[in-house]
């Protein structure tokens, strides 16, 4: 699948589930901050937010809708960035309560994992000694006993749910090849229609390592199966965000940044805020003489159903 001269959809990933609050100061935990980050993300060039709540008392991933209402409005307020609301949440919780806010909020977009993996953390917490919270480190050590769960049934019920019920289009979250036969599977099954999205997910424990070649194979793969009636995006997992962003942007693709995904800048460089990341790979794409995305545009690219049509 060309460019054809295309601009690049930037996503900012702005708080997730994976980092913990001792790892860096920077990670919104409160609405107040998730709300003053993901505006930040998209003043700087975001054009789609995705978007996690936690318990805002101590930075735990939270699945309470009424978290999440307390900085949607707001952020759809201050900004015409496309909201994307996870489906995934984190691997402790249930299918049910990994849908109640994006059920409740009837969003544009929302992200939607295409398989069951092992997700594995506990390497992270080798790192720290000393924890802001009591949860942190059980949290991430056993994670290597723990898989996220989404069957071909989980996934067909949140396609029922959040697209034919809402008109949801998703962010194909794809940790492995095999989760791209997954989608076609379920095309071929008429669940899902185009353009897809797909974000190409390198370098969790459990899933594809961050290797260009590995990148160049997944797109190869969706080429085969989805032809032209797909965009993707990469997001590469902590120190390999930036390079395998850059890669994407030039084989034709988009990316994804944020403190989700990576809490570095550069090297031996922590990211002060989102719009860090944002700004970064935004300098990166134009650079290579390439443009952004605004969110109009990027809705046109996805077939999405308008910001006038969400519950928030």
């Amino acid at each position: 699948m060309s460019r054809n001269n295309k601009k690049v959809i930037i996503t900012c990933a702005v708080t997730g589930s994976i980092h913990t609050p001792t790892m860096s100061d920077a990670i919104p935990i409160t609405p107040d901050q998730i709300v003053a980050e993901s505006l930040a993300a998209a003043e700087a060039g975001a054009a789609i937010l995705h978007l996690h709540a936690r318990d805002p008392k101590d930075g735990r991933p939270s699945p309470d809708p009424d978290v999440f209402m307390q900085f949607l409005p707001r952020i759809r307020q201050g900004s015409d960035a496309v909201l994307n609301i996870t489906s995934g949440g984190s691997m402790l919780m249930t299918l049910e309560e990994r849908l109640a806010a994006p059920l409740r909020a009837s969003p544009e977009m929302a992200s939607l994992n295409m398989g069951t993996i092992n997700f594995a953390l506990y390497p992270m917490a080798a790192k720290f000694t000393n924890w802001k919270y009591d949860w942190e480190e059980p949290f991430l050590r056993n994670s290597d006993g723990n898989i996220f769960k989404n069957t071909f049934r989980d996934i067909e019920q949140i396609y029922r749910q959040l697209g034919e019920g809402h008109g949801a289009k998703f962010e194909h979250e794809c940790y492995d090849v095999g989760h791209l036969y997954n989608l076609a599977h379920l095309v071929d099954k008429g669940l899902f229609k185009p353009p897809f999205f797909l974000q190409f997910c390198l370098g969790i424990l459990g899933g594809i390592g961050p290797e260009p070649d590995n990148l160049l194979f997944m797109k190869r793969t969706a080429d085969r199966l989805f032809g032209d009636h797909y965009q993707w995006s990469v997001l590469g997992a902590g120190r390999h965000q930036m390079a395998l962003c850059t890669q994407a942007a030039l084989l034709g693709g988009n990316v994804r940044v944020g403190l989700e995904d990576s809490l570095t800048l550069g090297r031996g460089q922590m990211a002060k805020s989102n719009a860090d990341q944002v700004r970064k790979i935004r300098r990166l794409i134009e650079d290579l003489g390439y443009e952004v995305a605004t969110p109009h545009e990027a809705r046109k690219m996805l077939g999405l159903k308008g910001g006038d049509k969400v519950n928030f």
